[in-house]
């Protein structure tokens, strides 16, 4: 099962098992109130220490929507410590993240396996618990 913890402006997400499959942020126990963001940041750690024996789905995937069409967004998720993707979105409801399986793959530690997504909006925020997902394991 998955623990989640909110605080201003960031959501620790924490796997003790591989969730297998796509899950809405709301599957994980997150709500549309607790992803209201009026800062213009917003941090989410999936914290993959616990999971154990484990196959990462060929293209981990997350996908965050939100109600308003934005007009730039700028993304960065990192493993470890790595950046995997640093991206401007541009116009839209939703963006959509691709990670590398083989490079997460290579960056696993015995301990301590970290996924942090930084996202930066140019205004107040409502992203969508329902709409929004994570691909990680198959």
């Amino acid at each position: 099962m998955e623990n989640v913890e909110i605080n201003q402006g960031e959501i620790k997400v924490k796997f003790d098992k591989p969730v297998i499959g796509k899950v809405s942020f709301a599957d994980l126990g997150i709500t549309n109130e607790q992803l209201h963001n009026n800062t213009g940041f917003l941090r989410i750690v999936f914290d993959m220490e616990g999971i154990g024996e484990h196959h990462y789905f060929q293209v981990p995937t997350i996908e965050v929507s939100y109600q308003e069409n934005l007009s730039e967004t700028h993304w960065m998720c990192e493993f470890n410590g790595t950046t995997l993707v640093d991206k401007l979105d541009h116009h839209g409801h939703s963006t959509v993240l691709l990670l590398n399986r083989k490079t997460i793959a290579n960056l696993e530690h015995h301990h301590e396996n970290k996924l942090v997504v930084h996202a930066e909006f140019p205004q107040e925020t409502h992203l969508i618990a329902e709409e929004s997902y994570i691909n990680f394991f198959k």
